[in-house]
C-alpha cells in the first residue's frame, strides 16, 4: 500500500485539532451558565480526535494517546453514577447536587459544584464511547 503525501492536511489538522480541543473545553465549562456541558464538550473532543484519525491513521493516534477508550468510557459512567449515589448516601435524592463557596487565593470567591464532577463523568463516557465506535468503524475492512 502506497502512503500519500498529506503534508498540508496533517499541518492543518494539528492546528485545527488544538482549536477544536480548546473549544471542547470551553463548551464543557460553559455548561453551567450557558448551553454546553459534558455531553457536547465530549462530542466536540471526540470530533477533534476523529480529525486526527482521518489525517493520520488510527493506529498512530491510538498508540500515541496511551488511553484505552473503552476503559475511559466505563470510568466516565462510573463517575457519573457515583456522583448520584453519593447524594443518596448523604440521605438526599439521587443526583442531588451541592454547591460550596470557597475563597481561592488566585481566583477569589469561587463556587465548587458537584455537578461538575457529574459532567466530567458524562464527558469521559461520551469521549470513550464515541471514539470506540469511530475506531471500530474505521478498523472494519472488507
Amino acid at each position: 500500500m502506497k502512503k500519500s503525501n498529506d503534508v498540508i492536511l496533517r499541518t492543518v489538522a494539528k492546528v485545527a485539532s488544538v482549536i477544536i480541543f480548546t473549544f471542547a473545553i470551553n463548551l464543557f465549562f460553559s455548561g453551567h451558565h450557558n448551553p454546553g456541558g459534558g455531553f457536547i464538550g465530549g462530542l466536540a473532543f471526540a470530533a477533534g480526535l476523529t480529525l486526527l484519525f482521518l489525517s493520520y491513521d488510527i493506529a498512530s493516534v491510538y498508540n500515541n494517546s496511551m488511553l484505552d477508550f473503552k476503559v475511559l468510557g466505563a470510568v466516565g459512567v462510573l463517575i457519573a453514577v457515583l456522583t448520584g449515589v453519593a447524594a443518596m448516601v448523604l440521605g438526599k435524592s439521587f443526583l442531588t447536587h451541592n454547591v460550596a463557596r470557597i475563597n481561592l487565593p488566585l481566583f477569589g470567591a469561587t463556587q465548587l459544584a458537584t455537578s461538575v464532577i457529574f459532567d466530567i463523568g458524562v464527558a469521559l463516557a461520551v469521549i470513550g464511547t464515541a471514539v470506540t465506535i469511530i475506531m471500530s468503524i474505521g478498523n472494519d475492512r472488507q
